[in-house]
């Protein structure tokens, strides 16, 4: 919702909800995005392991999957990460018609450091806003948003919340789900794999009645059918012609503790003021991305959430004349030169930078 409301300005945005392809993991849900998986995906069982085929073609990879667009649309296809496509590490013709841009950082962040992960899905929209404006800029007329699945964050997990697999013959599919044959049981809901909208070698479907998992301690939940796991939000997006050139502008000053030029503390205080540039900017509001970053480009630092700061966006929305202080949150691990950078957050224009470094107390 936080990303429908950022869009809106470039261009026409809906955003639907759909139901998440079961059983609820990457690789069926990011086989189910593919044209055509409505009505041929299904799921083999190969040697008790779970393979997506969308017909007969196996899709349990990127570059099985990316080969069902290339086939089907050829030289007007292409596709890259998203991350790269933002920074200008590729590029693409000017005959591509569909573009694929993935996006697997909030996944694997979740997996694999669920503790700090939630600050990945601010950056994933940074990344999704910026690239729009690009696509936009090279003659895209319409943008599709789409995720696998959905997640449930266990944050408040204790030791006995764990669930056994009900009797049969089941293979364990991420903690929260199972396929195969067997009875089911108070902890659990087990129906027809067909009617749970699941094709393929796999008789029935079970899951647990409540939001616990196979394994203790998992704090990442994706698998079940909690409503968090399976409701997905999709946005659809007509854009908007960059023809006509933007009117207003900005102008940003930034210091720290009246001239100071290092940092004592991890949460450093920044003094911002937006000024008008032009006649044009008096009524407008701006939106302000403030990130600390060191000598290779890397985000070393952000605007701390709350206040003036959106928690969704990791921005600020100001007016001309406003004078706010924003406190920063920079890294545990990082020490030396850096640059504080008020962004502009849909096409990354720097308005104003501040040169610090750190000088931290051992």
């Amino acid at each position: 919702m936080a990303l429908e409301q950022q869009l809106t300005e470039d261009g026409q945005v809906e955003v639907q909800a759909a139901m998440a392809q079961l059983p609820s993991i990457t690789p069926v849900g990011m086989a189910s995005l593919l044209p055509g998986a409505g009505q041929q995906l299904r799921i083999k069982n190969d040697a008790q392991s779970l393979v997506p085929m969308l017909g007969d073609q196996v899709v349990d990879t990127v570059a099985q999957r990316m080969d069902v667009f290339r086939k089907k649309y050829g030289q007007r296809f292409e596709e890259g990460r998203l991350e790269d496509f933002v920074r200008g590490r590729f590029d693409f013709s000017p005959e591509t018609d569909l573009l694929v841009l993935r996006a697997v950082e909030i996944d694997s962040h979740f997996e694999n450091h669920p503790d700090t992960a939630p600050a990945e899905i601010t950056n994933a929209l940074k990344r999704i806003r910026v690239a729009i404006h690009k696509l936009k800029e090279r003659g895209f007329h319409e943008v599709v948003i789409a995720t696998d699945h959905g997640f449930f964050m266990n944050t408040h997990a204790g030791a006995g919340d764990v669930c056994s697999k009900p009797a049969g013959n089941w293979i364990g599919i991420h903690d929260r789900c199972a396929l195969g044959d067997g009875a089911g049981d108070s902890n659990h809901l087990v129906a027809s794999a067909e009617k749970m909208g699941i094709r393929g070698d796999f008789a029935k479907f079970a899951a647990p009645h409540s939001l616990a998992a196979y394994r203790s301690g998992l704090l990442y939940y994706h698998g079940g059918i909690s409503l968090q796991e399976c409701v997905v939000p999709v946005i659809t997006m007509q854009l908007k012609s960059s023809t006509q050139p933007s009117l207003h502008k900005a102008s940003v000053a930034m210091s720290y503790k009246n001239g100071a030029k290092s940092i004592t503390t991890r949460v450093p205080v920044i003094d911002l003021i937006v000024e008008t540039a032009d006649m044009f900017s008096i009524e407008n509001d701006f939106e302000i991305l403030l990130e600390a970053h060191d000598s290779k480009g890397e985000v070393i630092g952000e605007a701390k959430a709350g206040g003036i700061v959106n928690p969704a966006t990791g921005t600020m929305t100001l007016k001309p004349g406003d004078k706010v202080q924003v406190t920063m949150k920079m890294q545990m691990d990082f020490e030396g030169k850096f640059k504080i950078k008020a962004l502009n957050p849909t096409n990354y224009t720097v308005y104003c930078q501040l040169d610090l470094a750190t000088d931290y107390a051992v």
